[in-house]
């Protein structure tokens, strides 16, 4: 039977919420940076691998698994202050590009409750939070292999090695969506295998014509240094010709100068802020 109001302040007042079913809201980050790995070799660049961060987890449910930073949306907060007070809980630092990625809803995502997540991307010159990590937070560095079938990924921090396949299926040919459903894991907690590759392809997608790499740069660098972040955000190698038709407005010279390390000096760029 469909109830009668006189008024808007009628049906506040005796509008009763239990009667729909409980559903909780949290927002997790994919914390994305690039590391220097050292090749050895004094008179070659360093090389640049992908990282992101993962916490590993104290209390069930998936206690002793890695997972991404995030948590439960507060009552009285939207979710960009949610995800802006998470990431400064996990980073200390609270002037990090940030960008909301996907809704991940699945009924069975979390064992505790119908709980969906709002994911958000971000991105940092990893230099800078060195020293303000949580102990039980770790960098690991991307490897990743696609295929058609889908995604092989494996992460490394140096002492633990975590495995997970995603596979893709097309979702919608006008625009190239794919659907990504976990097929192998057993380190990390929840769906965040599908955030990660969500996150990892946004960037990817975004890099070719936008200025969202340069959230991962320091404020000064060689045009070497940049060519490799793009090639790693990419994932391919980069034609000088091609790579400087990407950065051509997009970076501009400094008088200064990179020395040492068994290279040429090099000229030092900086980003081009648009006005």
């Amino acid at each position: 039977m469909k109830e009668e109001y006189s008024s808007e302040e009628e049906f506040l007042k005796n509008y009763d919420p239990r009667k729909f079913d409980p559903i909780a809201v949290t927002t997790d980050i994919l914390l994305l940076s690039v590391s220097d790995k050292d090749v050895g070799n004094y008179r070659k660049l360093t090389e640049k691998k992908y990282s992101l961060l993962l916490i590993k987890r104290d209390t069930y449910p998936y206690k002793d698994k890695w997972c991404l930073p995030g948590g439960f949306v507060k009552v009285d907060e939207d979710l960009d202050e949610a995800a802006k007070r998470i990431l400064y809980r996990e980073t200390n630092i609270d002037n990090i590009y940030l960008e909301q990625l996907y809704t991940f809803s699945d009924p069975k995502r979390d064992p505790r409750m119908r709980i969906i997540s709002s994911s958000y991307i971000a991105l940092v010159d990893k230099r800078r939070l060195d020293g303000k990590i949580p102990k039980n937070a770790s960098w690991f560095d991307i490897h990743l292999i696609e295929d058609d079938k889908g995604y092989y990924v494996t992460l490394d921090n140096g002492v633990e090695e975590i495995k997970f396949t995603v596979s893709k299926t097309l979702k919608e040919h006008t625009t190239d969506r794919y659907k990504f459903k976990i097929e192998k894991n057993d380190k990390i907690a929840f769906d965040h295998p599908l955030v990660i590759i969500s996150g990892i392809e946004r960037v990817k997608n975004k890099a070719e014509y936008t200025d969202i790499v340069f959230n991962m740069m320091p404020d000064l660098f060689t045009l070497g240094e940049l060519q490799q972040v793009y090639e790693v955000v990419l994932r391919k190698k980069l034609l000088d010709p091609a790579f400087r038709r990407i950065i051509a407005d997009k970076v501009e010279k400094t008088e200064k100068m990179k020395t040492g390390g068994g290279h040429r000096p090099s000229v030092l760029f900086r980003y081009k802020r648009r006005k």
